[in-house]
């Protein structure tokens, strides 16, 4: 028999719960206008990513290793001749990203209610950890969550530490194919992929279906639903 509260699902939170992509856009859009007699706008981005990936062992995801990447690739750029106002207004876009208010997602505060009751929920983020508790403190959301995991990097070890003893109960939710929901299949979990319009090339992959626990909704307010089918045939 199904109880009120059985099974384990996470959330991620950027682009699942809230906006974020689209600060990151903006500033790189600022970024080349910055940049634009050094390097055209599609060979600088590539620039760009280039480093956030070389970075990441090192910095880690999010905002500040993302300004970081830009002086690093500024630099390359214009062999080392960068004006320092470019790298001082490189630094306030991140101050600006990082002061940016919180954009909740429609459906996100109706769905955490919804399942609140029906199973035990647990924030999934990566990324810097001052910045992810600012957000999900502005957010409104964080009373909704049993627990909070904000990790290094999303693996399916990471998955098997969080989801341990819930057996075929546990579900991880997010708009990355990479991060959230490949990882969360090999550990053992569903993986279920809400898309979002913008997504970061990094954490882009190929789509695992067919899979027997993979399933893709429109948006999160479908996830209620989802969750009552999957207990009802499960033993």
């Amino acid at each position: 028999m199904i109880t009120a509260r059985t099974g384990i699902i996470g959330f991620d939170a950027d682009d699942t719960l809230w906006q974020n992509e689209h600060l990151f856009q903006s500033s790189q859009a600022q970024f080349a206008a910055l940049l634009a007699e050094h390097a055209d706008p599609d060979h600088l981005q590539e620039r760009l990513l280039a480093a956030e990936r070389r970075n990441l062992g090192r910095y880690g995801f999010g905002i500040k290793g993302f300004v970081l990447s830009m002086i690093e690739t500024a630099i390359e750029v214009t062999d080392a001749r960068v004006p320092a106002s470019v790298i001082a207004h490189l630094i306030a876009v991140g101050q600006d990203m990082l002061a940016h208010p919180v954009e909740v997602l429609p459906g996100a505060a109706q769905t955490l209610a919804a399942l609140a009751g029906r199973a035990r929920l647990v924030l999934i983020t990566k990324g810097d950890l001052l910045d992810q508790e600012r957000k999900l403190a502005q957010s409104g959301l964080g009373d909704h969550f049993d627990a909070v995991e904000i990790v290094s990097e999303k693996t399916a070890a990471t998955y098997a530490r969080i989801f341990a003893g819930q057996g075929g109960r546990a579900m991880m939710v997010g708009n990355s194919l990479r991060s959230d929901v490949i990882p969360a299949l090999a550990a053992g979990a569903w993986g279920v992929h809400v898309p979002h319009p913008l997504t970061w090339a990094h954490e882009q992959a190929e789509s695992p279906a067919p899979h027997p626990r993979f399933h893709t909704i429109p948006d999160l307010r479908a996830l209620p639903d989802l969750w009552s089918e999957l207990n009802a045939i499960l033993p």
